[in-house]
């Protein structure tokens, strides 16, 4: 599976983003899909995961009720929908791929994701 990842940006605080996160290879629709984020001097961090049919989805606690993440399985692609922005929300956003058996299993570490993109950078004003 190969992942590109886009959609980054500079946004102000309080604006939204959506990134794209658009696969292509193996098939796809076996993978739960999740986004981490790293910002500079941090570790990486678990942001958002959707599980390999699209219904099941787990944030965390800083992405709650701001982010959503869904999947359009026409087009390979998942979507990482950023409202709310906080300027502590800057980072390096990527997605990262885990071969799943069962469609609504999610994982959230990252030792369990097969297959990265590379990141795509959202920085937000103050």
């Amino acid at each position: 599976v190969q992942l590109q990842a886009s959609g980054g940006g500079l946004v102000q605080a309080g604006g939204s983003l959506r990134l794209s996160c658009a696969a292509s290879g193996r098939t796809f629709a076996n993978y739960a899909v999740a986004w981490f984020s790293q910002s500079p001097g941090e570790e990486r961090e678990f942001v958002a995961v959707v599980s390999r049919s699209g219904r099941s989805s787990y944030y965390a606690d800083s992405a709650e009720g701001r982010f959503a993440i869904n999947r359009d399985r026409v087009k390979n692609t998942v979507y990482l929908h950023m409202n709310s922005l906080k300027p502590e929300d800057t980072a390096v956003y990527s997605c990262a791929a885990a071969y799943q058996r069962l469609p609504e299993t999610l994982s959230i570490q990252a030792d369990e994701f097969n297959y990265w993109g590379q990141g795509t950078l959202v920085t937000v004003s103050s």
